[in-house]
């Protein structure tokens, strides 16, 4: 597809390092400068980024098989440090005795939540499946951080063997709203972690759920620290807020997809079409090619900047862009009505397979 002029002077990994790093220097600035820069970061993970998908529309071209992107993994280690550093500092500003506003206050929270959601977790994701263990404990710290660390271990061992069938407790069912999801998935995917993991630790391990669990507490723990009791309950909001848009991109990355049943009662391999994608290019960039979902089932341990799109006849394709997607996804009613003849086709085909 042809490329932008504008586009073209920059590296691959260029347009995800400003699309991802732009929003969290604004939040450093709010956070330590005061003043309309947080409305800015909350403007930048809303407005701006639905902006841009609308007004260029172009999806980045297919990389070159075996390409090296020996920035990729930089850029992981500088979200991922930018996370654990700016998560005690945005508690201050919005829990401690930042003498900020109310709007300051309000605008860094949510700013703060999107970023952590739809960039750090993101990132977070690309760690835990890196080979290196430094990098894959540096995943793991950004889950621990954000109250989640149990997904490092469900999202690798059950999410990737189980997707888009009834034994994955973070694919939604055809029909199920989000809330009901969310509660399913949470506490679902709380127990298969524990139980996989259980099943592969060698006698006198530890167990990475006690790793989770104490991380969890000294995470909350600096949340007191920082800001007292108010800091808890901020540094745990922020967590939650977190969390809800990965099950968000979850729930709507395999809604209502299933995996066939082969004649010998297994399931049959996961194919393009058990994921849900997404062509928009400036959120495809912030959230680190997320929305090339199926790619990453069918080659988990790819760097996100080699992420292929399928095409539309080999996988079903949002008519949104993924955060849109989410937010539909937030009203139920409407989002079955609206995603429906957009699946039917693909249950379709599933039923005839």
């Amino acid at each position: 597809m042809f490329l932008p002029p504008h586009l073209s002077l920059f590296p691959p990994i260029a347009l995800f390092a400003l699309a991802s790093l732009c929003p969290l220097a604004l939040l450093w600035a709010g956070f330590t400068q005061g003043g309309l820069w947080t409305g800015a970061a909350l403007l930048y993970m809303t407005l701006l980024t639905g902006l841009l998908d609308q007004a260029l529309s172009w999806v980045a071209p297919v990389t070159p098989e075996g390409a090296e992107f020996p920035a990729g993994d930089a850029l992981l280690l500088a979200l991922g440090g930018g996370a654990l550093l700016v998560l005690p500092v945005g508690v201050w500003a919005v829990a401690g005795p930042s003498g900020f506003s109310v709007a300051e206050r309000v605008a860094g929270f949510v700013a703060l939540g999107l970023w952590l959601g739809q960039v750090a977790i993101p990132a977070g994701h690309e760690l835990i499946h890196r080979g290196n263990r430094l990098l894959f404990g540096l995943g793991v710290a950004v889950y621990v951080a954000l109250l989640f660390g149990h997904h490092a271990s469900a999202h690798r061992l059950v999410h990737h063997r189980h997707a888009a069938s009834p034994q994955d407790p973070n694919t939604a069912r055809s029909g199920e709203g989000y809330y009901a999801f969310f509660l399913r998935a949470w506490m679902g995917s709380f127990r298969a972690g524990w139980q996989a993991e259980r099943a592969r630790r060698r006698p006198g391990g530890v167990h990475p759920y006690v790793v989770y669990t104490a991380g969890a507490g000294l995470a909350l723990l600096t949340g007191f620290v920082v800001a007292g009791w108010p800091g808890v309950a901020v540094w745990a909001g922020l967590a939650l807020h977190a969390q809800s848009q990965l099950l968000l991109s979850d729930y709507v990355q395999h809604y209502g997809l299933i995996r066939a049943r082969l004649p010998d009662g297994r399931l049959e391999p996961v194919a393009a079409r058990h994921s849900w994608n997404a062509p928009h290019w400036f959120t495809a960039r912030l959230l680190l090619n997320a929305p090339r979902h199926s790619d990453h089932h069918a080659h988990p341990s790819r760097p996100y900047p080699a992420l292929r799109l399928p095409s539309a006849d080999e996988a079903p394709m949002l008519p949104w862009s993924l955060p849109v997607a989410c937010v539909i996804a937030l009203v139920p009613p409407l989002w079955r009505r609206l995603i429906a003849p957009h699946l039917a086709p693909w249950r379709r085909g599933i039923a005839k397979a």
